[in-house]
């Protein structure tokens, strides 16, 4: 939601992330699977209850993960393979997030209200998946297949929305976990809102 209704100003930062980063020489691609490296160590950060540095680590590996799309961009090397890889990686950075937070729960003895621990990350990990898949399956089956119509889908919670607030909720734990409840709960909600307001975007496109 935020990406689409502020592009302007996203891709103005990007191009300047992108300028500074191709500095470097490393490419986009490159940094693609760099993200992976801090997301791993927030992993495992969180089974050892270290929830704020495992924020840290998330927040990093977000901030790498925007460098390949600028650094393609300002480098001209953007490709079909570079965003398909960048597709795969922020799957496995996600899951990561959520497997993580789902231990450090479960270690630190913090019970979710209503359902089940896992109960709730089952959900939000479904809740987290199914908006791409509706995008993309959509697009297989030639029911929205125009990429402006693809963004346009949107959402009230997508990618950056979702480790915004739960990396914001893991900074709150480290003074009183329950707000990393809080974080996980409106999290897991909005997702499957998201499905909802994405799938009725498809039915109505094809009406």
């Amino acid at each position: 939601m935020f990406k689409s209704k502020f592009r302007e100003q996203v891709e103005w930062v990007s191009i300047k992330i992108g300028i500074l980063f191709s500095k470097f020489g490393i490419p986009a691609n490159v940094w693609t699977v760099l993200a992976l490296a801090p997301a791993f160590v927030g992993l495992a950060l969180l089974y050892y209850k270290m929830v704020a540095w495992a924020a840290v680590l998330f927040f990093i590996s977000g901030f790498v993960d925007a460098i390949d799309g600028a650094v393609a961009r300002v480098t001209h090397s953007v490709s079909n393979l570079g965003a398909f890889l960048d597709g795969v990686i922020d799957r496995y950075v996600e899951i990561s997030l959520y497997l993580g937070l789902w231990m450090y729960f479960n270690n630190a003895g913090i019970v979710m209200p209503l359902l089940p621990n896992g109960a709730w990350f089952i959900l939000l990990v479904f809740g987290a998946l199914m908006p791409s898949f509706i995008t993309a399956y959509a697009d297989h089956k030639n029911v929205v297949t125009e990429p402006e119509d693809h963004r346009r889908m949107g959402g009230l919670m997508e990618r950056s929305e979702r480790l915004d607030v739960l990396l914001l909720g893991m900074f709150a734990a480290y003074f009183n976990p329950v707000w990393l409840v809080y974080a996980v709960m409106l999290v897991t909600v909005l997702c499957h809102f998201t499905v909802f307001q994405r799938l009725l975007f498809v039915v109505r496109h094809h009406a």
